[in-house]
């Protein structure tokens, strides 16, 4: 008998599901057992929504091309065969190999791809074209008995026991599966209901309020905004820069040099007003452009499954600034000042053996290591101070707008110049370090020991806030062209602690920081330059909406000591991927539903990133791998749920 396995969500996530499906099926799954896999999404398989090939060529990856892959490789722990594959960057770098630029339509990206560097930032337009090689690949490598269709369609629910055969509904048809995997990517939820106040208040004035949105979905909504209209943005993160070179360069405007190493920007007089702020009132610290310039440090070191199983082993809750972050903190500076010593040893003042002795014996933050430091860099530009980074606006008040430009104007300078300078790659070390911290939090975050006031506040809020601020900032051209646009006066800072007040008598938002006291900027839009998070309780998705309102699935809530925290994440089993069912029995298998499986960023299993760095054994691929394995052990059971 055959088995039927439905995907829904044909984007990076399920297209790596079916990758590790290709490599652990000649293992798991019997010749004499056929497979037939039905891969639903509206959109392109491969790139899936976000990274379709329908968007701005404007809109660019934060990452590299040599960092970006969909394809273990020799560091990858995993119980399933690795199975080495390109780089977007080895991917363009070797055409005969790998890229049938033939079958790429558009010859902008045919053009960009041939010319694309390990250490240029590419276009999502070519990471698109990346994906949909991938797909392919992965649908080529598939056993012979193993098939593929791919449906353009939504699914709008799914039906059927945990015993038995399930029903996905199409729109016009009705698939029937053995097993059914959601990989439905990044989702769209109703907006917060904290911005109904502005939302209603632009309504009654005829203003413009957009809630947080995909900056690729958003245009139609950009173009309401008129040429000079003074508009706030809330928030300073990669939304913050999609949405400026829409507003920008989408609407003719150009950068040239300046002739003094920096950028000009030249308007086209369509653009309008940009006030910006946010809680830190900075941009996110860009990318760096260089690579490691010693050896890679042995992370971690600190925050490793023994630390872990440590603190689990300790008795009462676990909070994570208390109890975890020490350790983490620690390996973030031992990544930081593993590649000082080793890559800068003339700005040290310690053989490295000696000042690691030390590091390990102290506490993360305690006076002997603050002292260790201290007499081991002399240069306070080369120690690490994580406080600091992460509110560098705390405590300043400046007596006018303009000084804050021009404060803002030294600050962006300062770190575009340090983050694409190389003797400083000890920063590089840290964001490897920072990286290396995901190995172990989804065991702490599964451990349901963390308290629920420290997975809100602590983790959902502030670690998640903090890794992007940290780690998933623009490319630094991006910031060279922030500042071009502050000198045209395109963009005005507001500073940190932004407030924005609704003013009924003239139909205005009042928008303010607590950099400079007293100092009101008024705007006619307000546009929330915040990624969508999604909860499931307010989702756009019709399966999800469909499974969450008959009580099939369950929204992550911890909950204790009187405080609840709803995080609007879909509950899996972190082990296997497998959904909880409040309808399955919790003493069959702790609730999971035997034939349901969800994997991407709408899970409780939280993920750092979209794409995986080569060499870093990402946990994205330990993910799809114990999935893929779970899922074809159970398919290859002779009692199929579907009826032949």
């Amino acid at each position: 008998m055959s088995a039927v396995l439905v995907v829904v969500g044909a984007g990076p996530r399920g297209t790596g599901v079916l990758e590790r499906i290709a490599a652990n099926a000649p293992e798991l799954l019997p010749a004499d057992r056929p497979l037939h896999i039905h891969l639903v999404d509206p959109h392109p398989p491969g790139g899936g929504r976000i990274w379709r090939h329908e968007q701005s060529p404007l809109l660019r990856m934060n990452s590299m091309a040599e960092d970006v892959t969909m394809f273990t490789d020799e560091r990858s722990t995993i119980d399933g065969p690795v199975r080495p594959g390109p780089s977007l960057a080895e991917w363009a770098a070797d055409p005969r190999a790998f890229a049938p630029y033939r079958e790429i339509a558009d010859p902008d990206v045919r053009a960009e791809l041939r010319t694309l560097a390990p250490t240029d930032f590419p276009t999502r337009r070519a990471q698109s074209a990346y994906l949909d090689w991938v797909f392919r690949r992965a649908v080529a490598d598939l056993p012979p008995h193993v098939t593929v269709t791919v449906h353009r369609d939504t699914a709008h629910r799914v039906e059927g026991p945990p015993d038995g055969p399930q029903q996905v509904h199409l729109t016009d048809r009705v698939l029937t599966a053995d097993h059914v995997v959601l990989t439905l990517g990044h989702l769209d939820s109703a907006p917060d209901p904290r911005y109904a106040a502005d939302t209603a208040f632009a309504g009654r004035h005829g203003r413009l309020h957009l809630p947080p949105a995909y900056s690729a979905d958003a245009a139609d909504e950009l173009d309401r905004i008129a040429p000079g209209e003074h508009t706030v943005l809330r928030g300073f993160g990669l939304a913050f820069v999609d949405l400026v070179s829409l507003l920008t360069e989408g609407r003719g405007g150009r950068f040239e040099p300046d002739g003094a190493g920096g950028l000009r920007y030249l308007p086209s007089g369509r653009e309008p007003v940009l006030h910006v702020g946010s809680r830190r009132g900075v941009p996110y610290h860009s990318k760096t452009d260089y690579r490691l310039q010693g050896p890679r440090a042995p992370l971690p070191r600190y925050f490793d499954a023994a630390a872990v199983d440590a603190l689990l082993d300790r008795p009462g809750p676990l909070e994570l600034r208390r109890d975890a972050w020490p350790l983490m903190a620690k390996d973030i500076g031992f990544g930081h000042y593993h590649e000082l010593f080793h890559a800068h040893p003339g700005r040290t003042a310690l053989p490295w053996t000696e000042f690691l002795a030390g590091y390990d014996a102290h506490p993360w933050a305690s006076p002997e290591l603050n002292a260790l430091v201290a007499r081991a860099v002399p240069d306070p530009a080369d120690r690490l101070d994580l406080e600091r980074l992460d509110f560098p606006l705390a405590g300043l008040e400046l007596g006018s707008a303009e000084e804050l430009q021009q404060h803002l104007r030294r600050y962006i300078t300062e770190d575009a110049d340090r983050r694409a300078d190389p003797a400083h790659s000890a920063d590089l070390g840290a964001f490897l370090a920072l990286l290396s911290l995901f190995a172990q939090l989804p065991r702490l975050l599964g451990s349901g020991r963390l308290t629920a006031r420290s997975v809100a506040e602590e983790i959902d809020e502030w670690f998640f806030g903090y890794f992007s601020y940290l780690a998933s900032g623009p490319p630094g051209f991006r910031l060279r062209q922030l500042l071009a646009l502050s000198e045209a006066g395109v963009v005005r800072f507001l500073g940190a602690g932004i407030r924005v007040d609704r003013d009924e008598a003239t139909g205005t938002w009042r928008a303010s920081g607590a950099t400079v006291p007293g100092h009101t900027v008024t705007a006619t839009a307000l546009v929330e330059a915040y990624l969508p998070k999604h909860a499931l309780a307010r989702t756009r998705d019709p399966l999800l909406a469909e499974l969450h309102r008959t009580g099939r699935i369950a929204e992550e809530v911890v909950t204790d000591a009187g405080y609840t925290h709803r995080s609007g994440l879909l509950t899996i089993r972190p082990a296997d991927s497998r959904l909880l069912d409040p309808s399955v029995d919790p003493a069959l298998d702790g609730g999971a539903h035997p034939r349901r499986t969800a994997l991407g960023p709408h899970t409780s299993l939280r993920a750092a990133a979209a794409f995986s760095r080569p060499r870093t054994d990402s946990p994205g691929f330990r993910q799809n791998d114990a999935a893929a394995r779970t899922l074809l052990c159970a398919l290859a059971r002779a009692d199929s749920a579907v009826p032949a």
